[in-house]
C-alpha cells in the first residue's frame, strides 16, 4: 500500500542513509517512477516495481547490488530500461553487480565475466565473450 515515493523514502530511512541527491539519481535512472511518485506500489506493472526494487535497493549506497533474475516476467522495452541502467550504473564504476540471469541475451549485453554453476558448483567461468556456443548447447540448453 505504500506509494512509490514512500517505498523509496523508507529506505532511506531503514538504512539511515541521508537522501545527498541520492533520490534525484535514482529517478534519472528509472524516470518512469517519476511520473508515478504518488502511485502505490502495489499497482505497478511488474516490470516498474522491480525497478523500484532496484531503485530502492540502489538508495542504500551498496558496494554491490545483487540481482536475482531481474528480468524474468517483464516485458522487453522494461527489460531494456532496466539493462540501459545497469550499463550507466556499471560504467560509474562505484557498484559492483552481480547478475544471477537465465536470460542469455540480457547477460551478453550487461556482463563482463559470467560463471556457468550446476549443482552449486562453478563449472566453466570466463569474460563474457568466451561464452561460446558450445558452452552454452553443453551446460545451458535443455
Amino acid at each position: 500500500n505504500l506509494t512509490v515515493w514512500e517505498n523509496l523514502k523508507i529506505s532511506l530511512v531503514v538504512h539511515g542513509v541521508k537522501a545527498n541527491g541520492q533520490v534525484d539519481r535514482v529517478l534519472e535512472l528509472f524516470p518512469v517512477l517519476k511520473e508515478m511518485l504518488q502511485r502505490k506500489g502495489g499497482v505497478l506493472s511488474g516490470g516498474q516495481q522491480q525497478q523500484l526494487a532496484i531503485a530502492r535497493a540502489l538508495l542504500t549506497d551498496p558496494k554491490v547490488l545483487i540481482l536475482d533474475e531481474p528480468t524474468e516476467g517483464i516485458q522487453p522495452n522494461i527489460i531494456d530500461q532496466i539493462g540501459e541502467t545497469l550499463l550507466k550504473i556499471k560504467k560509474e564504476g562505484k557498484i559492483a553487480i552481480l547478475l544471477v540471469e537465465q536470460y542469455l541475451d540480457f547477460c551478453l549485453e550487461v556482463a563482463d565475466t559470467f560463471y556457468i554453476m550446476d549443482r552449486g558448483s562453478i563449472v566453466v567461468d570466463g569474460p563474457i565473450g568466451a561464452l561460446s556456443e558450445d558452452l552454452v548447447r553443453q551446460h545451458l540448453t535443455v
